[in-house]
């Protein structure tokens, strides 16, 4: 049987709305050596974690798209970035005064709920962008694809990568 090309595109997108990204990126997050290897690949090679998180949803789902992310990266930049930046400047002072504490808590939320909006419009993108397709049955790994699209080259990035698959496919 044949697959109707018009019809592909509606059943892949009826997939992802059956598995929200968010509920999919907590689960990742926290299983073994996903947080660890997320923040190093951010910190280390610039690597946006809630754009690594969308391609493990969208490579669990067999899929891959090939949006264009600016608009997200903008958002980002100019909006999650600077709240962590500002959460993490305040954690020495935020050991001794109850009250900065109590602001790096806020930011804390803020950042999370700024990360959850990019991963909201990863998601639309996904659903909405033409360039969603199924990965071809000889696609190669996940580690190796993201290499190639994130530019990772670095033995530890790598490495961080192939956490990431091993968690998404546990064997």
């Amino acid at each position: 049987m044949t697959h109707d090309s018009t019809q592909l595109p509606s059943a892949l997108r009826a997939r992802l709305r059956d598995a929200p990204l968010w509920e999919f990126a907590l689960a990742l997050y926290g299983r073994d050596g996903v947080e660890a290897a997320c923040l190093m690949l951010q910190d280390e090679a610039g690597i946006d974690v809630c754009e690594l998180l969308w391609h493990c949803w969208l490579h669990h789902h067999g899929l891959a798209c090939d949006a264009c992310l600016d608009p997200v990266r903008r958002w980002q930049r100019q909006v999650t970035a600077p709240l962590r930046r500002l959460r993490r400047e305040l954690k020495p002072e935020a050991s001794r005064h109850a009250s900065v504490a109590a602001l790096r808590r806020t930011l804390q939320q803020a950042e999370l709920q700024a990360e959850r909006e990019a991963l909201s419009r990863l998601e639309r993108l996904a659903l909405e962008d033409e360039r969603l397709s199924a990965l071809p049955s000889s696609s190669t790994c996940l580690a190796e694809r993201l290499a190639m699209r994130l530019q990772v080259q670095k033995k530890p990035h790598l490495s961080a990568l192939k956490t990431l698959e091993s968690q998404l496919d546990p064997s």
